[in-house]
């Protein structure tokens, strides 16, 4: 996920910094079946091809904020949520971080490069200063907002946190570290 465009000064620094995080990633899957993919070789309910869907959809709906604002937040009371027979909602939000039948690794990399590729393009042209109003969540400050700057250094944190816990789901499979 490289460039040839000349990016200058801040802008090339976030580029830089979200093409090395996104690389060690990507690495952890490299070579991997489908089957590898979608194993949970840990007590964790995660797998490899789950967190390439979930670090894809994070990228998406954060860069879709800078550019629209915040998205409705899904009408769902986590504290109150029947595990032993969840609402629909709930498991349709629990397939963002699992393979489910008819998905590939190919096909989950694939929407990534792109979500990655559209993003590069917001972090070259949008104004780093715009900001948006932070969605009412119990996680977000009430009435906080988040200049496009701020989004960016978020998408990089959430993508080096995820290559984390995929460089541990893949050693575990075979061995392989993103480094060391």
């Amino acid at each position: 996920m490289t460039t040839n465009q000349i990016t200058p000064g801040e802008r090339a620094d976030l580029l830089d910094t979200l093409h090395k995080h996104r690389a060690l990633f990507l690495h952890t899957v490299d070579g991997l079946t489908d089957e590898q993919a979608a194993s949970r070789p840990t007590v964790s309910e995660l797998c490899l091809g789950g967190l390439v869907k979930h670090v894809t959809a994070v990228e998406r709906n954060w860069a879709d904020f800078v550019v629209n604002g915040p998205a409705e937040q899904p009408d769902i009371d986590w504290a109150n949520v029947d595990w032993s027979n969840p609402p629909a909602r709930v498991l349709e939000y629990q397939d963002g971080f699992r393979m489910v039948d008819g998905e590939t690794l190919d096909g989950l990399v694939a929407a990534y490069q792109e979500t990655a590729a559209a993003t590069d393009e917001l972090v070259r042209s949008v104004d780093l200063d715009a900001s948006q109003p932070l969605p009412e969540a119990p996680w977000f400050e009430p009435g906080g907002r988040w200049s496009a700057r701020r989004v960016f250094v978020h998408i990089v944190a959430e993508t080096a946190q995820h290559a984390g816990h995929a460089d541990i789901l893949r050693e575990t499979i075979d061995g392989q570290k993103s480094m060391g």
